[in-house]
């Protein structure tokens, strides 16, 4: 959004930090903070007629409006004669040109003697004689929450402090989503839409919300939330130690919470975090006693013990009617006859890795999961309960369960109340549990002998490609594995955006199909992948990376748009980055100058960043597989963006190495257990991640050193390591102003290269070791420094020929 401004007001020369009652705010003026971080004033959105009174961060451009007063009642844009003044019962009034009160502070408690200032927190206060706030914007929050600032809810007086979206981009006006704090205990931060529940974060458990799977420590520790059951009030603050002011959260004008951050190095606005855009994170997705678990399809199903509501809006995919429980509680029928001579007991089912549900209740004085169960057994009105270890005993006694949804990782156990039913076992809960067990362990057994046998009779032949599917088949497709929240563009529309793929549009040529630059109707530039009808792997491809980029979302990673699959055309929309990829900059000799060294370590930053949330922080854990320049794309203020998902895999956190019958990836950027064992897991990604590093900073592929009598840029970088030359490495195009921050980085890269995976550091460390918070270990000479001059190469012996760069040929080489 703009914002128009004028001049700040001025007298004798200087800025005026105070509205008093002889000194107000016209239109054609601002008011700004005393160290010059936030300004106050009148504004006009870009498309508007309507002019607002308003606290915006100063000289930042595009700039934020943080604070609206007047968004119920805007002023015409032609009053030149409005202004915001102090009344003379000494509150705030905002007046338009007929001396009508569009808004006022009616703050009580207050004093003749008032005047209002802007503080660097961003709060506009009103206060006395004696600088004492009588009121505050802090107290009165429209859809932006600030550092410092506090949202919630006060229960006995039954006052709330709730963000409220705008309209509109354009339109400050309250919008339909509001966000904040319930009064329960424990406490969970909700989005509504209207009155209507459309997001929650689950409860608190004094260091997260346990409902966001993806509130990893690296993104959200600087949230805090403080509950005063006594006094009964429950607020949600936030503070970024290292930059308090030039970050903000808010609610967008379509219901989604966002981190935004200031990047001072490429002057731009970037996103810090932002709620994950899923199906399974909607509200009641899967109605009462419905689970909701997008990695599953369809992604609902029945808790254990219940059936659907209504068969045919299931088969429909409308879930909300949710399920019904399919025999009843042994607890709830009549046992009172003497012919019952044995009470049968109910059990409780585990369920792991959950999102709790709403509604619960938390049961003070039960500190040990056996009591919180031995709780839940004694009332019939307890349908489940969890107990997790920040929090408590928590129970559900209400009618259903609503919202539930299954995490791939991390979440919480939650124990299910179900009918036992008599099948030969025991009447306990370990019946069934044991009875689980068995079969378990059984199906697992037939399962492994199938996939074993499976595996010895195919071993050996290529992997059979996706079937081609055409036009609507492919939609269903994709709507099994969720991705339909993408837009399907039309092929007509597509033709008209690339001037039907000509040759000037043409941005690359890749492995799979070409890639052209486009515009939409809407004026947006967007690169288009054009997945080639002779590419039989790039229909995989074209599968794997919209149904993993429509789930990931990072500032670090590119942005998918949509795709087209009318007929046999095949194509993925992204958004389109002007510098298109690193290894155009730093292998180019006429362009790697514009990369200096606080850019490029800008560059390796953002690239462990990217990694580190597909690691650890996404909803999904992913290993990319193909980390190289290439694919490396940089936005017009040269942020890296990690493209190309078409060969990523996705793995459970159990999982560490995972073996694959085909390699597929780049040489030069292969670690060594996977080019030659087939085993990858996300240290392997960490060893591409190091190569990178170290053909960032000397400007060579790490494959074409073969003139300097190396083996490779790794043999290169070992051996100037070791003779204490490590600066030797940095690229001769770029000047280095610090000179320990490069070769911290060299050895960060010479630690991610090391032969054997687990001496690797993973994403989480090594993000710590580039911003010097963790400590270094000296790396080890790997085999690839054993010979550090390449060997004669007419003559070369068995040994050596082992380690040759030409020995792996079972490789999917892509280019761009």
């Amino acid at each position: 959004m703009f914002v128009q401004t004028e001049p700040a007001l001025e007298i004798a020369g200087g800025v005026v930090y105070n509205i008093t009652t002889s000194e107000q705010l016209f239109p054609n003026k601002t008011l700004v903070s005393s160290g010059k971080i936030f300004e106050l004033g009148f504004f006009t959105p870009n498309g508007s007629e309507n002019q607002y009174v308003g606290i915006w961060y100063k000289n930042f451009t595009p700039s934020k409006i943080v604070w609206v007063a007047n968004r119920n009642l805007p002023l015409v844009y032609t009053d030149r004669s409005a202004k915001l003044t102090i009344g003379s019962d000494g509150n705030l009034k905002l007046v338009d040109g007929q001396q009508n009160i569009v808004w006022s502070t009616n703050a009580s408690g207050r004093s003749n003697d008032t005047s209002a200032a802007l503080l660097d927190s961003g709060n506009f206060v009103l206060q006395d004689a004696n600088y004492s706030e009588i009121w505050g914007s802090f107290n009165d929050p429209t859809d932006t929450l600030l550092p410092s600032m506090k949202i919630g809810v006060n229960a006995r007086t039954g006052e709330k402090k709730n963000l409220i979206s705008w309209r509109s981009n354009s339109d400050p006006s309250p919008g339909s989503f509001l966000s904040g704090m319930t009064m329960e205990t424990p406490p969970q931060f909700f989005t509504w839409n209207g009155s209507t529940p459309h997001r929650r974060s689950g409860q608190w458990n004094k260091l997260k919300f346990i409902g966001i799977q993806n509130m990893g420590q690296s993104y959200l520790s600087a949230i805090n939330v403080q509950q005063d059951i006594q006094q009964g009030t429950t607020y949600l603050s936030y503070k970024f130690h290292d930059d308090p002011f030039f970050v903000y959260m808010f609610l967008s004008p379509e219901g989604s919470i966002k981190f935004k951050y200031w990047d001072d190095g490429a002057k731009v606005w970037l996103t810090y975090w932002e709620e994950v855009n899923n199906t399974c994170e909607f509200y009641g997705t899967c109605g009462p006693f419905g689970v909701c678990n997008s990695m599953s399809l369809p992604i609902c199903r029945c808790l254990n013990g219940f059936v659907p509501k209504s068969i045919e809006e299931w088969n429909s995919e409308n879930w909300t009617g949710g399920c019904v429980r399919e025999t009843e509680l042994n607890c709830l029928k009549n046992t009172s006859t003497l012919a019952s001579t044995i009470v049968k007991k109910d059990a409780f089912w585990q369920m792991s890795q959950m999102k709790l549900p709403d509604s619960g209740d938390y049961v003070p004085h039960f500190g040990s999961q056996e009591r919180c169960l031995s709780w839940c057994l004694r009332n019939c009105s307890c349908l489940a309960y969890s107990y997790v270890s920040t929090i408590g005993c928590m129970v559900w006694t209400k009618e259903d369960l609503l919202d539930l949804e299954e995490f791939s990782t991390f979440g919480e156990d939650l124990f299910v109340r179900v009918a036992h039913v008599k099948t030969g076992g025991s009447l306990q809960k370990e019946g069934i549990i044991s009875l689980s067990i068995g079969a378990g362990i059984m199906l697992f057994a037939v399962f492994v002998f199938g996939l074993c046998k499976w595996r010895a009779k195919n071993r050996g032949k290529p992997e059979k490609p996706d079937e081609l599917l055409q036009g609507n088949a492919w939609k269903e497709r994709l709507k099994q594995d969720d991705a339909l929240e993408l837009t399907f563009f039309s092929f007509d529309s597509i033709l008209l955006a690339t001037n039907k793929f000509s040759t000037t549009s043409k941005l690359g040529q890749g492995g799979f199909g070409s890639v052209y630059k486009g515009k939409m109707n809407d004026g947006k530039e967007v690169a288009v992948k054009r997945l080639s009808s002779s590419s039989a792997q790039g229909v995989q491809e074209f599968k794997n990376e919209i149904v993993l980029i429509s789930k990931l979302q990072h500032r670090n990673l590119v942005k998918l748009i949509g795709c087209c699959t009318e007929g046999d055309e095949k194509l993925l929309v992204y958004e389109y980055l002007p510098n298109k990829s690193l290894d155009a900059f730093i292998f180019d000799s006429s362009k790697k100058a514009k990369l200096d060294w606080h850019k490029r370590f800008q560059i390796i930053e953002g690239i462990a960043r990217g990694l580190l949330y597909l690691h650890r922080d996404s909803c999904l854990r992913v290993i990319h597989r193909d980390l190289k320049a290439s694919n490396i794309l940089l936005d017009e203020n040269m942020n890296p963006k990690i493209s190309d998902f078409g060969l990523a895999r996705m793995f459970e956190g159990t999982q560490v190495l995972v073996n694959t019958q085909k390699i597929v990836g780049t040489l030069g950027y292969m670690s060594p257990e996977y080019a030659m064992c087939e085993i990858f897991s996300e240290r392997s990604d960490v060893y591409s991640f190091g190569v990178l590093l170290l053909e960032i900073i000397s400007g060579k592929k790490n494959t074409a050193l073969y003139d300097q009598g190396y083996l490779n840029l790794l043999s290169y970088a070992w051996q100037l390591w070791s003779e204490g030359k490590a600066l030797d490495l940095m690229d001769e195009a770029i000047a280095v102003s610090f000179p320990l921050e490069v070769i911290r980085c060299i050895h960060v890269g010479l630690l991610c290269v090391q032969d054997h995976a687990m001496d690797r550091p993973n994403m989480t460390n090594v993000v710590l070791m580039l911003s010097g918070e963790s400590d270094l270990l000296q790396p080890r000479q790997p085999i690839f420094a054993l010979h550090t001059k390449m060997p004669n190469r007419s003559i070369p012996s068995q040994q050596e020929s082992i380690w040759s760069v030409n020995t792996v040929s079972n490789t999917m080489v892509e280019g761009r």
